[in-house]
């Protein structure tokens, strides 16, 4: 699946919330998001109006690599 490349930081957060990732705090223009399933997970997300492909891509790897799948089908459950 491609990954959308005009997603901006606040959707990705709710797209996230699939998952169980919940806002815990927010810094400036950084959100921190956390997980309890699995052991419990954090990331800090942009919340920029677009999400640079890079930091995307390191976002989406970090949550693939958290829940043991691919970032493929990571993609296909947030994203549809």
């Amino acid at each position: 699946m491609k990954i959308p490349r005009d997603i901006s930081g606040d959707e990705l957060a709710k797209r996230l919330s699939v998952l169980g990732y919940k806002s815990t705090r927010q810094t400036g223009s950084h959100i921190r998001l956390t997980t309890k399933k699995k052991g419990g997970h954090h990331l800090t997300i942009p919340a920029h109006k677009n999400l640079k492909i890079g930091t995307l891509n390191s976002i989406l790897l970090s949550v693939a690599n958290h829940f043991e799948i691919s970032k493929n089908k990571l993609a296909e459950k947030i994203f549809n």
